[in-house]
């Protein structure tokens, strides 16, 4: 049995963490072999939030035994802004019926940016359940 879980996004910039509007934010679920499939895009508010997007995750109900299913869903968040370098994180967990508010601190491009200057990759360390 699938239920849901739900999860929205929160970009800033600074340690005063501005919100940044007009992100776009992509959802994407690993299918395997290095590739992405899209779940849902959404554009952050005036208050650098977006709308939540909802997503299959499993029963808690099936993570009762040991070595049994995982309790949660993985997605990829990937958030991009001009002026700001592309967010990539990995690997976030979504649980059933809860909603999961992933922050995204979006850094400032420098001035000449070089190709190693365009991508943030964050890999999120499963919680141990």
């Amino acid at each position: 049995m699938e239920t849901q879980g739900t999860i929205s996004i929160r970009a800033f910039t600074s340690r005063a963490q501005i919100p940044v509007q007009g992100a776009t934010a992509a959802v994407t679920r690993p299918t395997g072999q290095g590739r992405h499939q899209l779940v849902a895009l959404r554009v952050t508010d005036e208050n650098g939030l977006t709308q939540p997007v909802a997503l299959p995750a499993p029963a808690l109900s099936q993570s009762d035994h040991p070595g049994g299913e995982r309790p949660f869903a993985v997605c990829d968040i990937w958030v991009e802004h001009t002026g700001y370098r592309m967010l990539h994180v990995e690997g976030v967990q979504i649980f059933p019926g809860v909603e999961t508010r992933q922050d995204a601190e979006l850094l400032p491009l420098p001035e000449h940016p070089t190709a190693g200057d365009m991508t943030t990759v964050v890999d999120v360390t499963p919680q141990p359940l």
